[in-house]
């Protein structure tokens, strides 16, 4: 069963072109923005260049031809979630930012590993 698991990358790569579009997406829910709440340009920067990886990782999921290609866009997703739930749990500014950052990585990880021990084949 593969749609939850294409489900999972479409909503990604949503989230992920918001991001693209309008950093403060993911920036001003991590806590990395400026007083006037917009984030400095090398924050918008970092965060464009997550949301390229997303995107990439999230189509790769939703479109990908064979469960084989599902799986492994779904595994390199989940390698993304662990990356980011390890660094932004680690370093953003505020011990609120690391937290919610560090659950939601956990929780988008958590549904895609679920996604990927049901892809089987279509």
């Amino acid at each position: 069963m593969l749609w939850p698991a294409r489900m999972i990358g479409a909503a990604t790569a949503a989230y992920s072109v918001a991001c693209l579009v309008r950093p403060e997406v993911l920036a001003g829910p991590t806590q990395l923005i400026e007083p006037d709440g917009r984030p400095s340009r090398e924050v918008a920067v970092l965060v464009r260049s997550a949301g390229a990886r997303d995107l990439i990782t999230g189509v790769a999921m939703a479109v990908s031809p064979s469960a084989a290609g599902v799986r492994l866009a779904g595994i390199l997703r989940l390698g993304a979630d662990v990356a980011d739930a390890i660094g932004m749990g680690a370093a953003l500014p505020t011990g609120e930012a690391r937290k919610k950052a560090a659950l939601v990585a956990c929780g988008w990880g958590a549904l895609t590993a679920l996604t990927l021990a049901l892809a089987r084949s279509d």
